[in-house]
This record gives structure tokens, sequence and C-alpha cells, in this order.
């Protein structure tokens, strides 16, 4: 081993580090990476930038701002509406609809948008089956996932495999080439995710008659002690404060001191601060009983709070919102919106802090007070997602017909190999902005920006990989292993290993960044043996997207998983068998289809 390999070892191993500790975002970890390599030596300027040249990575953008034009005239929702109103009568049939046509709508578009849109739906879906939206939630990323899977659009990382496989082998993936096996993966999810997963999945949450849609909790606010409360002169433990109410006294603010010990045993106060934990229930119960004031009552005007049109809602922020990384009082938030943020919910840690001053965070969900039609302004923005009743009606926007002619047209060509995707794209894209179906300012606000940083930041990591001869390195190494199989044995265990070590990887860092990695390997790997090399690289391409065990390893969980008020653990009981299930199934059916 080279100083060169053992560097750039080290260097993927740091970044799966940062990755699964989050210690900086995504982007961020990746332009560490990129700068290291570039400060080190390993790279020419020319090469460090050449991700953001890189075909995927415009493809990619592009494809954005294509499924941004389609979302904006909602006939998705419209048709799911639509189809569920005919399956209504059995809710096994209507399940399996629902979730095969967003399976059919991620191979399509891109699924983060995907579940963006239908996080609502689903919601509004389980209140209508008399189910807990955490039955569904998890279903319907899984859905998303796996239909990703079923062309070359689908999923960032089949585009991004297909990229470095044309730059070594001159061949290209086919559009549709990922159904040949995507089709098998599909239908087996969609039965676990039908009939076993309910089994396993828990009803964290119930119908309430205060949203009409789902049970709010794990909820952190402020309560202020009036000075008639009967919690004046008493204790938390005294009045019973966490079994009459259900709710978690974390600290005590009086006046410039923070009280974080022994809680439950301090003589409150009045004006007292309280920052507490439950559900919203919880909280206007304990307001009436013990008269104690919530955020509202504190910081909205007696007219404010008396207006008829005032809702209480919850909803998600984004990864494309410019709230990450503000406080709530430095967003400015109640002037933009004219709304009020009563608490927020962070699913994975305690906030310990006052609400103002919690930092922002992607995928927070937000409980917000205000009009009906102010809060409309969010409805209408990118960077929030409402977690209530959605439009049922096909927006109507000028031309909004051409979005999906568009769409197909560019999908049809690519397929039969008349334009290549990029071209097809753009033009269509430049279509859409002369007619002005969507603004300049529309298509730059639908680029998810981390996304695009991540890949063209990571892009040249792969290229270090193979030229420092690591790829060779971790090739041979594996290469060794799998020869102590007998001949006829080799190739299957070679693609079992291959998938399985993708598949953890996956599960605990990026997923591009996982592809990233493994291509390059791969491709050393079927040179080592004297095999070809599809079977490995579709191997990379469904395991890479196969994250179902934990809810960090893609987008799609991590938004599902405040929303459902999942625990980490409930991911790896419901996920595990099926990553399991899926190993199998590739080591059985991908030789089938790309023989070796």
């Amino acid at each position: 081993m080279t100083f060169e390999i053992a560097f750039v070892l080290g260097l993927i191993f740091l970044a799966f580090i940062l990755f699964v500790t989050e210690k900086f975002s995504l982007d961020v970890t990746a332009l560490l990476i990129l700068t290291i390599l570039l400060l080190g030596g390993f790279l020419s300027i020319d090469e460090a930038i050449s991700g953001f040249s890189n075909p995927a990575v415009i493809t990619i953008s592009l494809l954005f701002i294509l499924s941004y034009a389609l979302q904006k005239t909602r006939i998705l929702e419209y048709l799911i509406v639509r189809i569920n109103q005919l399956v209504s009568r059995s809710r096994s049939l209507g399940l399996s609809v629902y979730l095969l046509t967003i399976a059919l709508a991620s191979a399509l578009m891109n699924n983060t948008a995907i579940v963006a849109i239908f996080m609502p739906v689903t919601i509004r879906l389980a209140h209508r089956y008399h189910m807990s939206p955490s039955k569904l939630l998890i279903p319907l990323s899984y859905a998303a996932i796996m239909g990703g899977t079923l062309t070359l659009i689908g999923t960032s990382t089949n585009l991004l495999v297909n990229s470095i496989y044309i730059k070594n082998s001159g061949l290209a993936l086919g559009m549709f080439e990922f159904a040949k096996y995507g089709w098998i993966t599909l239908t087996l999810g969609l039965i676990y995710v039908l009939t076993i997963a309910p089994r396993i999945l828990p009803s964290r949450t119930v119908t309430s008659s205060l949203t009409q849609s789902y049970h709010m909790a794990g909820y952190l606010t402020e309560m202020r002690l009036s000075t008639d409360s009967p919690l004046v002169g008493s204790t938390c433990e005294e009045r019973s404060v966490s079994y009459n109410y259900d709710v978690i006294v974390l600290d005590i603010q009086r006046d410039d001191r923070l009280i974080t010990y022994n809680v439950g045993n301090e003589k409150l106060q009045a004006g007292d601060i309280l920052f507490v934990k439950g559900s919203v229930e919880s909280f206007l119960q304990m307001k009436e009983v013990e008269k104690v004031s919530l955020l509202t009552d504190e910081k909205l005007t007696q007219s404010e709070l008396e207006q008829e049109d005032n809702v209480l809602i919850e909803c998600m922020v984004t990864d494309q919102s410019d709230l990450i990384g503000q406080t709530i009082m430095n967003s400015n938030f109640r002037k933009r919106f004219y709304a009020f943020i009563l608490a927020i919910r962070r699913e994975g840690g305690i906030i310990r802090k006052k609400v103002a001053h919690v930092l922002i965070q992607s995928y927070d969900t937000l409980l917000i007070y205000g009009g009906k039609k102010q809060l409309a302004k969010l409805a209408n923005s990118s960077g929030f997602i409402l977690l209530g009743e959605v439009q049922e009606k096909l927006v109507k926007v000028k031309f909004w017909w051409v979005s999906i002619i568009l769409i197909i047209a560019t999908i049809i060509l690519a397929a039969l190999g008349l334009l290549p995707i990029i071209k097809g794209a753009l033009l269509s894209i430049v279509i859409l902005l002369i007619l002005r179906v969507i603004t300049p300012n529309e298509a730059y606000q639908s680029i998810h920006w981390q996304v695009i940083i991540l890949i063209a930041a990571l892009i040249p990591l792969g290229t270090v990989i193979e030229t420092t001869g690591t790829a060779s390195f971790i090739g041979e190494s594996i290469s060794q292993f799998v020869k102590l199989f007998s001949g006829n044995l080799q190739p299957y265990i070679l693609l079992g290993l291959t998938y399985l070590i993708t598949m953890i990887l996956t599960e605990v860092s990026s997923n591009t960044a996982t592809a990233i990695i493994m291509t390059p390997i791969v491709l050393s790997l079927s040179a080592n043996m004297g095999i070809d090399a599809r079977p490995l690289i579709f191997g990379v391409c469904f395991a890479a997207s196969a994250s179902f065990s934990t809810p960090i390893g893609y987008q799609t969980n991590l938004m599902v998983y405040g929303a459902g008020g999942y625990k980490f653990s409930d991911f790896i009981k419901v996920g595990l068998p099926l990553s399991i299930t899926f190993w199998l199934a590739a080591i059985i059916f991908i030789p089938m289809i790309w023989p070796f």
C-alpha cells in the first residue's frame, strides 16, 4: 500500500464519519473533502471543478426544473385523488393503487419532490381509512425509493453511475433498462409494505379533532406561570404535571437563571417560564387547569388571537427553505408570513433552548398559528410542506399541458436514442421559459442546490480513487477473498459482497457518495475477475438506493421521520427484512438479466 492509497482510504473514512455524525451539512462535508484533495496535490484546479460540468450533474439540475414544472400543474395530486375515489370501497385495493402510482411517478420525477407532494395526501388518506399516519408514511417513502430505481432518471444515483460508466467504458445504461430488475424489487417491496410492514409499524399517532389530520406530539414550547397559577409555590412533582398532562418539563427559566437540574422538585414562582415537551392537546389542557400562558398568549395581541380565520397547522421545513441555519427570532418569520411559530419538533433529540433561539434544520416540523390567507403563502413556497389538506383541482396555469407533453416527449426521445436526455431536458426547459409556464426565478429555486453541490464536489473523489490506484487496491483485496470460493460461485459471491457493502454504506451516509466510491471499485473488480461489469454496475445502482433501515440514509426517509412520529428503531425493524430480501433477490435475479 502506497502513501497515496493510505491517504485516500483515510479521507474516505473521514468522509463517512462526517456524514454519519452530521457535524457539517452534506454539501459542506463534500466541499471539505474536495479542498483537502486540491490542497494535497491530488487534483489540478481543472479536475477539482470538473464535477460542476459533469453531464450527470447538469442533467440532474435540469430534471429538478422539469419536476417543478409538472408539480406546478398539481396533476399528480389530481390523479391520485381521482384514482383513490375509484377504489375507496376497498382499503387494500386503494392503498395498493396509491403506492403503485407513487412508485410510477417516482420513476419519472425526483422522488424527493414526490414525497413532498404526497405527504399531506397520505396523512389525509390515513384519516379516511381511520389509520395512524405512521402506518403509511414509511411505505410512502419506500414506494418512492423503489419507483426511482425503475428508470435512468428516477434517481440521481443512476445518472451518476451511468456517467462514470460511460467515462470508463464508453457504454451507457438504457433509460428503461433498470426496469428489467426494478419491477421485481417493486413487486416484492409493495407486497411487503402492504402485508408485513403494517404488522411491524407502530401506531404512534392517532386521529385528532384539533387538526382533522393527526395527533401532534413531541413538540417543544414555553409556558409562563401566572400569579394565580396553582403551580406557584408548588413543584411539578407535587402537581403531578407529567402524569396528569403527559408533558415533560425540561427546564425552568427564572429571570436570567436557567434551572436544568432536579427540575421536578423545584418550587415554582409566578413569572417562571417552563420549557415543556408534549402534544398540543396536553398543552391546552395544562393551560386551562394550571392557568399558564402559552407562547401565543404571550406574543400575540388579543385581536390576533380572536380572529376567526386563524388556524393551527403543522408545517415541515424542506431543504430549500431559507430558514435553515437561522433562529426563529432572526428569520423574521412573523413579519414575512403574518403567522407565529408556537412550537417545534425535531426527531432524534430533545431541544433544550428557548423556541425563538433554536436553529432551524431541514425537515424540522413547526406548529404554526395564523390566518388562512397568510398561511397560503407557505403552501406556495418550495421551502415548506404543509401537513394538511391539499387541493384536488388541476391548476390550469397558462399552457399547463405543455409541461406534461414536454416531459413525456423528453423521456420517449431519450429512451429511443433519438435525443440525449440532457439535450431534451434543456430544450424542454427553454420552451417552458419562453412560454412563461415557469419563470427564471422559479427555475433557479426549484434546483436542490445542496444535492448538486454534494455530487459535483464528490465526483473528483471518484477520479482520485482511480488515479491513485485505490480502486485497484480495494478491488484486488476483494478479488483475493472471492477466489477462495469455487470458480462457479465466484461471480455470485462478488455480486453479493459488493451489493452488501454498498447497501451498508448507503444506510449511514449519502447514497451519491457511496455510488461515487463504489463504481470505480466494481469496474476494477470486474476487470480483475474477467467478467462483464454490467451486473456489478446495476448491483451498485440498486444497492445505493436500497436505504430502508435508517432514516438518515435517504432523504425521503428523513422527510417522513418527523411527520410519522417514528423512532430510529422503527426503520431498523421494518427496513432490515426488506433490505435482506432485496440483497438475496439481487444475487438471484441480476445475473439472470445481465449475465456475467
